[in-house]
């Protein structure tokens, strides 16, 4: 189930980003005096009170301007209401509410989505300033939240009110949807051809045009080799490159679509090759722990192909997706069909790695041999001491070790365990998360 979304809106310069950079816990967002500095939709994750959730920042609303980049900026802010299920209504004590904070307003209202007024710059410790109940004139049922996002006052508070309105989610995952699998790419890389191939049907409009399909849609395919629901997104591309509001939309979408999957395809156009946005692309999968498997689509389109044209593809892929040498890579055509029912195999393969549980027992079997092979690191006459290693959960398969020093646990050695565990087990096609704690940590 996808989390929360909770969008940070407001005019420019009321401390939206700082905000932001303060509820996700890291400097991700640029903080400027300056307006505009934040011009496209950032992501993050927070947790509150055992609740997951994503945040949005937007770069500031001006409700008239002819400016281009400001229009801009407006019309990000308007995808992210649209996606929004909390939206925090930032303001800026120190002005009052200004003409341009009350077209917000009504603005918000028209959404029809729960809002929390947030007033921020209350930075005086002890005493709310009076200027900060002239933000009930806005008229919204919520309670209004005091703060100061440069030291972090009030910011439980506001999470408090926003998960008091945070409407209640069902759990909508159909049991019957088997496997379910992301679709992901630049625009025009194929993906609505290949679900159209996979369903046998024109489930989707397919053009050359880029950016043709707007939203994620499911497609359920039942065959002889199990039960899969097909998501197909909206093309991923350079935020610079997207013009228009709904594709826009469809970025968020996609993010959201890698959520709700359990097996990523990453689609790449063999004629343009591995590029830089199919790195990013390939990161969100990566970063949000999903199985993937590499599709490399339209290789009936490569002329003159020899013994060594696979061979040296993939060379190319994997010195371009380094931090993702598990991900098998796959050569289709969606157009001719072309090896497309062996992208099932795969798919069943890196699902089964990713839910794959492995006993203590044998992984401490493991443990030791490694450590035998390779004498873990030593500092400063410290030598880090490994004492045993439990899985803790799957998608992505998670493994806790525990040692003497988590700081003499260096990368590399991490590597190394990391590579003795996909030796021995497999786990073709997903990520493995490992968690060192020092002993006497177990209950963190």
């Amino acid at each position: 189930m996808s989390k929360p979304v909770i969008a940070i809106v407001g005019r420019p310069n009321v401390g939206k980003s700082t905000l932001f950079n303060k509820l996700i816990g890291e400097r991700r967002a640029i903080v400027e005096d300056t307006p505009g500095v934040t011009r496209d939709r950032i992501y993050g994750e927070t947790e509150w009170r055992g609740r997951e959730l994503t945040v949005i920042d937007t770069g500031g609303i001006e409700p008239k301007t002819d400016d281009i980049i400001l229009s801009h900026m407006r019309m990000q802010a308007e995808i992210a209401i649209e996606s929004a299920d909390v939206i925090i209504f930032l303001c800026d004590v120190r002005t009052g509410p200004t003409a341009d904070d009350r077209e917000i307003a009504v603005m918000l209202k028209k959404s029809r989505k729960p809002v929390v007024v947030a007033v921020n710059k209350c930075d005086s410790v002890g005493q709310t300033p009076p200027e900060f109940y002239e933000f009930y004139e806005f008229g919204f049922d919520t309670e209004l939240v005091a703060l100061s996002s440069v030291h972090g006052t009030g910011t439980g508070d506001l999470l408090d009110e926003v998960l008091s309105v945070l409407p209640e989610t069902e759990n909508t995952e159909d049991p019957e949807a088997g496997i379910r699998v992301a679709v992901i790419g630049k625009p025009n890389a194929g993906k609505s051809s290949l679900v159209n191939r996979i369903a046998g049907s024109e489930r989707m409009i397919v053009s050359d045009i880029p950016g043709t399909t707007r939203d994620a849609i499911d497609t359920r395919v039942v065959n002889q080799y199990g039960t899969y629901t097909f998501i197909d997104t909206a093309g991923i591309r350079r935020s610079s490159k997207i013009k228009d509001s709904v594709e826009k939309y469809s970025v968020l979408r996609a993010h959201t679509a890698v959520e709700r999957a359990d097996v990523c395809l990453i689609m790449i156009d063999a004629g343009e090759g591995i590029t830089e946005q199919d790195e990013k692309i390939a990161g969100i999968a990566h970063e949000a722990g999903r199985a993937s498997v590499i599709v490399v689509n339209k290789w009936d389109s490569i002329a003159d192909k020899d013994n060594s044209t696979v061979k040296d593809f993939d060379n190319r892929i994997r010195i371009a997706l380094s931090y993702m040498t598990y991900a098998p890579i796959m050569y289709v055509s969606a157009l001719t069909g072309q090896r497309v029912s062996n992208l099932f195999g795969q798919i069943n393969a890196v699902y089964s790695s990713s839910v794959m549980r492995i006993s203590t027992g044998m992984l401490n079997d493991v443990l030791r041999e490694a450590i035998t092979r390779v004498q873990p690191p030593t500092d400063k006459g410290k030598r880090l001491r490994i004492y045993y290693m439990t899985q803790t959960s799957v998608a992505p398969p998670t493994f806790v070790i525990f040692c003497n020093s988590a700081e003499l646990f260096h990368f590399s050695y991490q590597r190394y365990i990391e590579n003795c565990l996909r030796d021995t087990f497999g786990f073709a096609g997903t990520p493995i998360k490992l968690i060192i704690r020092e002993k006497g940590d177990e209950n963190q």
